[in-house]
């Protein structure tokens, strides 16, 4: 009988994770603010503090860390004509508006508190 009993819960269990498997891809990232960045990067850092503080929910990528999620960071930066060529960090996509910090970081700040308002 305690065979079964696990067995069962394993089964339930499979199938609760099966099921959120089975969702819907980048729903998270629809619903909140990504930033790709770097930890050895104090603007990011900063960055990723500031939205804290203000309590906008982010998700936050560390392309070092992660080479696809750097892959879609330039994909993303592409397609929104956006040189790559003086790329600064951090890169915002704000539910597909992208932008990113182009040197004065007082101004970054205001215009990604701006548009996540």
């Amino acid at each position: 009988m305690k065979h079964i009993t696990i067995v069962l819960l394993f089964l339930a269990s499979f199938s609760v994770h099966s099921q959120s498997m089975n969702k819907k891809p980048n729903v998270i990232d629809q619903e909140k603010i990504i930033v790709y960045g770097s930890d050895s990067c104090h603007y990011c850092i900063d960055t990723k503090a500031y939205l804290k503080e203000k309590n906008i929910a982010f998700i936050y990528f560390d392309i070092d860390l992660h080479k696809a999620k750097e892959t879609e960071m330039i994909e993303k930066l592409t397609k929104a004509n956006i040189s790559l060529s003086s790329l600064n960090l951090p890169v915002i996509d704000n539910k597909g508006d992208i932008f990113l910090n182009t040197g004065n970081f007082e101004e970054f700040l205001k215009v990604l508190y701006t548009k996540t308002k």
